[in-house]
């Protein structure tokens, strides 16, 4: 991976994050029990982070303020590897401190308001800023962008073919021209280009983007439009909207632009075409909401737990769906089989298990196991199509894939609350039963409606083939 340079305003998050029993006895709001503190890096720092997290070797130019909050963001980045250039602040270092309730947000606290002066950078700096090769902008309205000797150092490495990318905030400086991506969410866009109109159809979407990109004078604008995707002018100026893919469902959407904008900015680094950056930024995006956004980043440094970084890869986002159910309480529901030919039998049963509880994970035999089960004509359908498949239905929150011939290994990484399964087995003859008893849970059965199954469904396809 290319290197990534990073210009921006870092911040200090803090999450406080306790569990909810009661109301106060002297005004009607949570009492946050036991709350447990970590912090991460924010802004600018959260994207360098990410960007170090890619395996990137990353510098970022910013500027902290000599305080305790500066020296904790300072001790962070260093921790992770980032090479960090301190320009120097005479202000505060803004704090975010987000209180939770069982993972759900109460209050957010903002400290550090105040904008100080930013020093002018040393000449190293700004002799790092023409030479790169590839620079993202992160904006978050504390001035380092503005800074005239910065804001020079910008736009004259624009001009000699550095892939700058520009990741704005409503009040933080107009990008330099010659950007080779502006990435704005809705909100911003609209700031910018002062849209009085509210809507967020395709076509008012695309005219903001046009007008941002007149404006500013950039190869492309990328707007972000949440769980809706992302829609790209550049070019001639046909839009391309680039849908995020059906995930589960987002409980905390922090830090999804700095993911967005890195993705960006480092798919440019790679070589790739700005089309293909945005399609690689929607995707990151996605997935990095589902498994619990940059709270999910803090909480697992501050867990520092072996148990959860031993999962394999395709577990992540289910597990993280698990532990945000269980901690409001809720109840998770699992199902398995093979799930090859999807039939409405299948979708039955789904909608019905995911009544049951409050999220819904499907188990399914990855392609080896199912020819060990079905014969070697099985599956017809792969198992990457077969979970696109499914994630694609409303009922079913995560996939998860086993290659075993049973499920047993991953419901005990799992541990739902109920085990489903369809057709006209009895609880008792479920071998899974004795295990989903174990810590408490409960295995039942749904009927599958009558006459489809895949099996049928394959042989009447051959019939017709043969005549």
């Amino acid at each position: 991976m290319n290197r990534l340079l990073i210009v921006g305003d870092a911040l200090l998050d803090r999450d406080l994050d306790g569990a909810v029993s009661r109301l106060a006895p002297d005004a009607p709001v949570p009492v946050v029990e036991e709350p447990r503190e970590w912090c991460r890096p924010g802004g600018a720092a959260l994207a360098a982070a990410l960007a170090a997290g890619d395996g990137r070797e990353v510098t970022l130019i910013t500027a902290l303020g000599a305080d305790d909050a500066g020296a904790t963001v300072r001790t962070l980045l260093e921790r992770i590897g980032v090479n960090l250039v301190d320009v120097g602040n005479d202000g505060p270092t803004p704090q975010k401190v987000r209180v939770r309730a069982s993972g759900q947000p109460v209050v957010r606290l903002d400290y550090g308001e105040r904008r100080g002066t930013i020093a002018t950078p040393d000449p190293h700096a700004l002799s790092a800023v023409r030479s790169a090769r590839a620079v993202l902008v992160s904006d978050y309205g504390r001035g380092i962008s503005a800074e005239p000797a910065m804001r020079d150092a910008l736009e004259e490495g624009a001009e000699d073919g550095a892939k700058l990318v520009w990741d704005p905030h409503p009040r933080g400086a107009a990008a330099v021209p010659g950007a080779r991506a502006i990435t704005p969410n809705l909100a911003e866009a609209r700031h910018v280009t002062r849209a009085g109109d509210t809507a967020d159809d395709v076509r008012t979407v695309t005219r903001m983007a046009t007008d941002l990109r007149t404006q500013w004078q950039a190869h492309g604008v990328a707007v972000t439009l949440g769980s809706r995707g992302a829609l790209l002018v550049s070019g001639d100026g046909t839009p391309l909207m680039v849908p995020a893919p059906v995930l589960a469902q987002v409980t905390d959407p922090c830090g999804a632009g700095d993911r967005f904008a890195v993705t960006v900015a480092g798919s440019l680094a790679d070589g790739a075409v700005l089309s293909e950056a945005i399609v690689a930024a929607v995707a990151s995006a996605s997935e990095f909401v589902a498994a619990g956004g940059a709270g999910a980043v803090g909480a697992q440094d501050a867990q520092d737990s072996d148990a959860t970084r031993a999962l394999p890869e395709d577990h992540a986002t289910a597990h993280d769906i698990i532990a945000a159910v269980h901690q409001r309480g809720g109840r998770v529901v699992a199902t398995g089989g093979c799930f090859d030919l999807l039939h409405a039998g299948h979708v039955q049963l789904l909608a019905d298990a995911r009544r049951l509880g409050d999220c819904l994970v499907v188990c399914i035999n990855s392609d080896d196991s199912v020819r060990r089960l079905k014969g070697p004509g099985r599956p017809v359908v792969r198992e990457a199509d077969r979970s696109a498949v499914l994630l694609g239905l409303e009922a079913v929150d995560a996939v998860i894939t086993f290659d075993e011939d049973t499920p047993e290994r991953v419901l005990s990484e799992l541990r739902p609350d109920i085990w489903v399964k369809g057709a006209d087995y009895a609880v008792t003859d479920l071998p899974e039963a004795p295990l989903i008893a174990s810590w408490g849970g409960h295995a039942v059965v749904l009927p599958y409606l009558a006459g489809r199954s895949t099996t049928s469904m394959i042989q009447e396809a051959l019939r017709h083939a043969r005549h």
